[in-house]
């Protein structure tokens, strides 16, 4: 149930991507209005359409980033336990691993 919810999780963050795509739109369609009633002040214009287009994509950015958060980082308790466990048998493996391949002290020939 956790991960159907996640995955609804991650759609629903990626519809500001929808937004930003509007709000991209309506900065540049301002500014095609702009220049059409007064070309003079064009140069100006431009520059805020483009910082109103970075602030808008800078908002967009941060679906990406809130899909990939609620998709991989915010893990279920049984997930974590699984983890845990994976975790201490790969050390339990490790250990042996490292123990078998250190060189034992001489001691001497066997009797």
């Amino acid at each position: 149930m956790l991960e159907g919810a996640k995955s609804i999780g991650a759609g629903a963050a990626t519809i500001a991507s929808a937004g930003a795509a509007v709000g991209i739109g309506n900065v540049f369609s301002s500014l095609i209005h702009s220049v059409a009633r007064n070309p003079s002040l064009a140069k100006q214009s431009f520059g805020y359409a483009i910082l109103g287009f970075a602030l808008t994509e800078a908002i967009a950015s941060f679906a990406p980033m809130m899909a990939f958060l609620i998709s991989s980082v915010f893990r279920s308790k049984k997930e974590v336990s699984l983890i845990k466990q994976d975790l201490f048998h790969i050390r339990k493996w490790r250990r042996a691993w490292v123990r078998s391949k250190t060189i034992p002290h001489e001691r001497g020939p066997p009797s």
